[in-house]
């Protein structure tokens, strides 16, 4: 992979500031962006996918974990596309789920478990890495590829925050 556009490093202090790192992502999507979380099970992909779904104007009670689903639809103030790789062993089987029709399309998309099936991210997205560090902290890792998920990531996290 190559060099990313553009890339940040925070440090959340629990689960509700994951949340709420979220909810301000999720304000900032636009279609066609795609975002990939990276993490470890507990990493706090949930906590932040919560937030982006609320803050693209999805019902909290609507969002669920698509592991079963492969993928699952949200309608807020645009489609939100929300993928869950960790079952599906290569790209030949995601391919066949449609997956890859919603990429570029109407709506953002966010794909947990990127780093299964990596070839699944277009050129250009906004890919978050999640670790622990200790407690309820998280350590964010965001990396852009391209200039929109650029722009996207100046104005989620900027230079000067």
């Amino acid at each position: 992979m190559s060099t990313p556009t553009l890339s940040r490093t925070l440090l959340s202090g629990s689960p509700e500031e994951t949340h709420r790192l979220g909810l301000r992502l999720g304000q900032l999507l636009q279609p066609g962006d795609f975002v990939g979380l990276v993490g470890d099970l507990g990493a706090g992909k949930t906590h932040l996918v919560r937030g982006v779904a609320e803050g693209a104007g999805v019902s909290r009670s609507e969002v669920a974990s698509p592991t079963f689903a492969i993928v699952y639809p949200y309608r807020g103030r645009l489609p939100l596309y929300h993928a869950d790789l960790y079952r599906l062993a290569d790209y030949d089987e995601l391919y066949a789920t449609g997956f890859l029709d919603l990429v570029g399309g109407d709506g953002a998309v966010l794909v947990e478990w990127l780093d299964r099936i990596p070839e699944a991210a277009p050129r250009e997205f906004l890919r978050i890495t999640l670790r622990d560090a200790g407690e309820e902290s998280r350590e964010l890792v965001a990396e852009a590829w391209g200039a929109r998920p650029a722009e996207l990531l100046e104005a989620w996290l900027p230079a000067n925050r």
